[in-house]
């Protein structure tokens, strides 16, 4: 599509949008910016908005009208009046990460799960960049696809972490080499259904050029199931108790390449079995991007981990505190109880995406000494899960803290795993894990 002169709506004025307007400035589309918030309620955008000369817009369904290229940003829903209007009227619908695959130069890597794919693509754009492989992260993680535009070229490798709402818009995107890790029930206050979901997950495998190699869990009954959907080589990884032939295995001490020994597990610096399937994940993408086998160990030895994601802050009295504020959903907040053994003050809450708790209910029996509820989802988790769990009611991230750390003892762990979004109480998960490890850097 030629954007010269096209008349072009950004929807949702955060990072992505506000990066997606930069390229299509620069393409020389006549560029328009809308929020569903006013624009002196989005932070940073006027300056932006300003410095680009675009008008900004209310969100309605006149300034939806009138436009040749409707571009949403991952956060904005598809299923808006506004946007389905402009659907009707035949205006074309992407999604910034389709708007950067018209310009990005060289491979990319396209990482995708319910759980651990932040962990997974930092860690395969380390491993390649240990390796001297040229290579740049970006996508839900760091830099929008679109500003990774400009540092792009044909030889550099573009590791991207992908989410559903960045997948379920991608029509000419194409991700050489493709990981589903796993998917669990997760956003169906935005997909509606599980079937919604998974399939914006396997747009990634659907759009897939035929000469693609695609990174599947063999564990994982629905990364499995996508199998179908491949366009090109399948290369398996699995921490399941039998062996894979072929592809990459932890047989609970290594981790094997095709039956070759690639590490060992005192060689992974990440806590939780999770965490050796995300490196499997990582070690197979950044291998069939050119990593070489010997380099991958060493490479994954002196990985920091990613901030936010069980992340260590700090030990006091001899009670240890992490942070865990990404855990934005159950299955992540289980990967997260599963790394720790008995004594844990799990800090629980936040905005309610439409999950079911009760799976939490079995491991916190067996490791929690309390389960302390914040923000909006409290009364909600409560209810599924306080007639087996002794529950307490916080209100806020910083009560709950100080009433673990007075009653945690030396031996104990601290950790906030939510299992929810944060919505209700700060921006976004990284505000939330910032608070959490300020405020436990407080403590005396």
């Amino acid at each position: 599509m030629d954007l010269k002169s096209c008349v072009v709506l950004v929807a949702g004025l955060g990072k992505s949008g506000l990066s997606a307007i930069e390229l299509l400035v620069e393409e020389g589309a006549s560029v328009r910016g809308t929020d569903a918030k006013p624009l002196e309620q989005v932070v940073g955008a006027g300056p932006v908005l300003d410095r680009l000369q675009v008008p900004y817009v209310p969100f309605s369904a006149e300034s939806f009208a009138g436009v040749q290229l409707l571009v949403m940003s991952p956060g904005v829903p598809l299923d808006l009046p506004e946007v389905q209007a402009a659907r009707q009227a035949g205006v074309r619908i992407i999604g910034e990460v389709e708007l950067a695959a018209w310009f990005l130069k060289g491979p990319v890597i396209g990482i995708t799960a319910s759980n651990g794919k932040t962990t997974t693509t930092a860690l395969t754009g380390h491993i390649l960049k240990n390796c001297g492989v040229d290579a740049q992260v970006g996508g839900n993680i760091g830099l929008p696809p679109t500003a990774m535009v400009k540092t792009s070229a044909a030889d550099r490798v573009n590791v991207l972490e992908l989410s559903s709402f960045q997948l379920e818009t991608v029509d000419r995107f194409q991700a050489k080499i493709a990981a589903v890790l796993n998917i669990t029930q997760n956003h169906l206050d935005r997909h509606h259904t599980f079937e919604n979901y998974v399939a914006a997950k396997r747009r990634l495998l659907e759009t897939q050029p035929a000469d693609s190699v695609t990174v599947l869990n063999a564990s994982d009954p629905v990364s499995t199931s996508l199998a179908y959907a491949a366009k090109g080589e399948i290369e398996w990884f699995s921490r399941a108790d039998w062996p894979l032939s072929r592809g990459w295995w932890f047989d609970g001490a290594r981790v094997l390449y095709d039956g070759q020994r690639v590490m060992e597990r005192r060689q992974i610096p990440l806590r939780g079995l999770h965490n050796v399937e995300n490196v499997m994940a990582a070690a197979a993408c950044a291998h069939r991007a050119g990593a070489p086998l010997d380099g991958i160990g060493p490479a994954v030895e002196t990985f920091p981990g990613v901030e936010h994601r069980i992340e260590f802050v700090r030990e006091l009295r001899g009670v240890q505190y992490y942070n865990d504020s990404k855990a934005t959903s159950v299955d992540a907040t289980l990967k997260a109880i599963d790394g720790f053994d008995h004594g844990l003050w799990i800090i629980l809450g936040g905005k309610d995406k439409g999950s079911d708790y009760r799976p939490l209910i079995a491991p916190l029996q067996k490791k929690a000494a309390g389960v302390l509820l914040i923000g909006a989802a409290s009364n909600i988790i409560a209810g599924q899960v306080g007639g087996e769990l002794s529950t307490e009611h916080c209100g806020f991230l910083e009560n709950a803290v100080e009433i673990a750390a007075s009653r945690a003892k030396p031996g104990d762990t601290v950790l906030l795993a939510p299992a929810c979004a944060s919505y209700d109480q700060f921006n976004n998960f990284e505000e939330r894990g910032r608070a959490f490890k300020t405020i436990v850097g407080k403590l005396v």
